[in-house]
């Protein structure tokens, strides 16, 4: 049996040290990693058992964020800064099968995501998807290179999910999303995830505390208040901020919480 992971490194790639995009393939249940991704994303997984279900809760978050923006709010345009690997359900899937015309731009930092970007370009006949090789600190050029997909003269939904995380300078966090909310009209919308350590998760602030010794890039958790300061100036979305596996998830109450705060922002 071959052992999971990519048939090639991309010559930036450093397959010595573990990477989140690949660790979180892994608590994903993907094979887009390399060994040592999956013995740290492992060890994370023995002090935070949870962070498996933090994974899921995140990516079932995109979705149905994605789908309320494509279709009850009509948004056409997403920026989805931090993409990660490509796995099932990707942004331009969910809002192109709501509105066939959507346009998708992607954007990573991470080499190894860039290889994979192929699988990110499928697109609708009517609709586009591009990607962006750029770091979530630059707004300014993602917003240039966004310009040519994407029409910023029209409402935009930005996608930051668990991002902002490894901005780790709350002042600088709000400086990136100031700027890109900033230079977009209003009904454009944010969207936001982030991990804190409010929520509960016993073992995370020791989880997060071993990645930042043994894995990159670092990471930091927020408070609802700091993670409140990212959508200063927006209207945010009922059910407001609350833990990301409850946000429109249902009429279950039993929806169990993850410790990672999720919200929708619509810039008035």
């Amino acid at each position: 049996m071959t052992e999971p992971g990519p048939r090639t490194a991309p010559s930036r790639v450093r397959a010595d040290i573990a990477h989140n995009a690949r660790v979180w393939n892994h608590w994903l249940g993907g094979t887009d990693n390399y060994p040592v991704d999956r013995v740290v994303g492992d060890r994370v997984t023995g002090m935070y058992p949870s962070i498996g279900e933090v994974a899921r809760a995140d990516r079932a978050f995109l979705g149905r964020a994605v789908r309320h923006l494509a279709g009850d709010a009509g948004i056409g345009q997403f920026l989805d800064i931090g993409t990660g690997l490509p796995t099932a359900e990707n942004t331009h899937e969910v809002a192109q099968h709501t509105a066939p015309d959507a346009r998708v731009v992607y954007v990573d930092n991470d080499p190894i995501v860039l290889a994979h970007a192929r699988s990110l370009l499928t697109s609708s006949p009517e609709g586009a998807t591009e990607y962006i090789e750029a770091d979530a600190r630059d707004p300014e050029r993602i917003l240039r290179a966004a310009g040519r997909t994407l029409d910023l003269r029209r409402p935009v939904a930005v996608m930051m999910l668990g991002i902002l995380n490894f901005v780790l300078d709350t002042d600088e966090a709000r400086a990136v999303v100031t700027t890109l909310m900033g230079a977009l009209p209003p009904g454009s919308h944010l969207v936001l995830t982030h991990p804190t350590l409010e929520l509960g998760g016993e073992g995370n602030e020791a989880a997060m505390r071993f990645w930042n010794e043994n894995a990159t890039p670092p990471i930091t958790a927020r408070s609802r208040s700091e993670f409140s300061s990212l959508l200063d100036g927006l209207e945010i979305l009922e059910p407001g901020i609350v833990s990301c596996s409850r946000w429109r998830s249902g009429p279950s109450p039993r929806t169990p919480e993850v410790a990672q705060f999720g919200a929708v922002g619509r810039k008035p």
